[in-house]
């Protein structure tokens, strides 16, 4: 029988390659969107995946989207919290909105989509979840501290679930990214993308592609004794201890 697997975000930028490796892996793939219509019916096209919109950063809309998804194609196995936002801003800048904004969509989310899927997972005996987090989520970054609070609190619940899972047959891991060309990174000003990519020993931005190999193998079979990890993809450009 086909494995399930749930990306939020999946339809554009590392999500979508998420996505596609998925895919490629014989997963029967759902991908979450938040608002892009047209992008999600050309990945749904173009990946043979299916889209489902609802707002990750909401309790009750996670939980008729797994609903949804589960009628229409069967019990999550694998969950990809993927989906996050930015709302840069000094701290002495920053509105409570841009707070709770960044918060919701890139934290709470995977509270949100994980307590939806995780007794599914518990009664089969086996499940993954993979949070995508950042190199920014480990060293932190100015103008960040909602983004920064959001990733770091992703590798802490990874963690803490990863012990009430493992003897469940479920694991959860977390992956940070570095700089990855995505168009919000495109966005950047050009000489701050330069300097970006100065200060990355490998001397250029990751590939999506790269990030979503890392989801794939930790969505697999082989890494089934990988609970609690935290994998750094991100060129050499910060090396936790």
């Amino acid at each position: 029988m086909d494995k399930i697997a749930l990306v939020t975000g999946g339809t554009r930028g590392i999500g979508r390659a998420i996505s596609e490796a998925l895919v490629k892996d014989g997963f029967k793939v759902a991908a979450n969107y938040a608002g892009n219509d047209e992008a999600a019916r050309q990945c749904a096209e173009e990946l043979g995946i299916s889209v489902f919109k609802f707002d990750v950063g909401d309790f009750d809309a996670c939980q008729a989207g797994v609903k949804a998804i589960e009628a229409e194609m069967g019990i999550i196995d694998v969950l990809v919290n993927n989906a996050g936002i930015t709302r840069d801003a000094m701290l002495h800048k920053m509105t409570r909105e841009q707070w709770d904004d960044v918060i919701r969509v890139d934290l709470t989310s995977a509270f949100n989509l994980s307590q939806a899927v995780i007794n599914g997972m518990r009664d089969k005996g086996w499940g993954r979840i993979v949070n995508i987090s950042s190199i920014n989520g480990q060293k932190g970054q100015m103008g960040q501290t909602n983004y920064s609070a959001a990733k770091a609190g992703l590798i802490g619940f990874s963690k803490a679930l990863a012990q009430e899972t493992a003897r469940k047959g479920i694991t959860v891991n977390t992956v940070c990214p570095g700089y990855t060309d995505t168009d919000m990174v495109a966005a950047v000003p050009e000489k701050v993308l330069e300097s970006i990519v100065s200060s990355i020993p490998v001397g250029r931005l990751g590939k999506s592609s790269e990030i979503a190999a890392c989801v794939s193998f930790l969505s697999s079979d082989g890494a089934a004794f990988i609970t609690g990890a935290t994998l750094a993809a991100n060129g050499g450009q910060y090396i936790p201890t």
